[in-house]
Order: C-alpha cells, then sequence, then structure tokens
C-alpha cells in the first residue's frame, strides 16, 4: 500500500512539473508569446490572369471554425472578376470574329449574284 501511494504521488508530481513546463511557469523569460493570427497571403497573381495551377495551388489557413470567410470571400470575388472579364473578352471577339465572317462572306455573295455588273 505504502508503495501504491508512492507511485500515485510521483506521478501527480511529474503530471504537475509537465504541466508547468508546457504552460510557462518554469521559464525565466516569461509565458509563450501570443502567436499573431494566420492570414492569408494573396498567392492570386496580380501581375497576369489567374490560372488553373493557380487556384489548384490556392489554400486556405484554418481558423477556429474552419476557413476565415474573409479569406474565401477575397479570393472567390477575384475570381469573380477575372471570369467575368474573360467571359465579357470572349463574347467580345466572337461579336469580332461574326463580324469578319459576315463582312468576308458579303463581297462574295455580291460577286455571284450579279456577274454583269462586274465587266
Amino acid at each position: 500500500m505504502v508503495m501504491f501511494l508512492f507511485l500515485v504521488i510521483a506521478l501527480a508530481v511529474v503530471v504537475a512539473a509537465v504541466t508547468l513546463a508546457v504552460v510557462g511557469g518554469g521559464n525565466e523569460s516569461g509565458p509563450l508569446p501570443e502567436a499573431a493570427p494566420e492570414r492569408l497571403q494573396d498567392p492570386l497573381p496580380a501581375d497576369r490572369p489567374v490560372g488553373r495551377e493557380d487556384v489548384e495551388s490556392l489554400r486556405f489557413p484554418l481558423a477556429v471554425r474552419g476557413y476565415r470567410m474573409s479569406d474565401v470571400d477575397d479570393a472567390l470575388g477575384r475570381l469573380g472578376a477575372e471570369l467575368a472579364e474573360r467571359d465579357a473578352r470572349i463574347a467580345g471577339l466572337e461579336s469580332a470574329l461574326a463580324g469578319a465572317r459576315a463582312a468576308a462572306t458579303r463581297p462574295t455573295l455580291d460577286k455571284s449574284r450579279h456577274p454583269e455588273d462586274q465587266q
């Protein structure tokens, strides 16, 4: 019984010493400094359009309840703006292509309909 009591006391002392060491009670310089909250370092390039590799490599820092909503909202807003810009550019290019095709086919049709006007 004495040996059991000695082991329980020894275990309590070891647990208390480890707890104090982790919490910082035994540290001469004081407790551990507060860590700065992890923030998203915007990995999306500002000098060029966002590519597939940029989106695949995008990782958000974890917060207490998952991801920081503002970081995700910022990234999604940037991606949405880039997609809207690309859609507008594609629509403009398709419109220009349709106009160029119409202009290219118009003289050919006119020449084939009125061959006597060409002489």
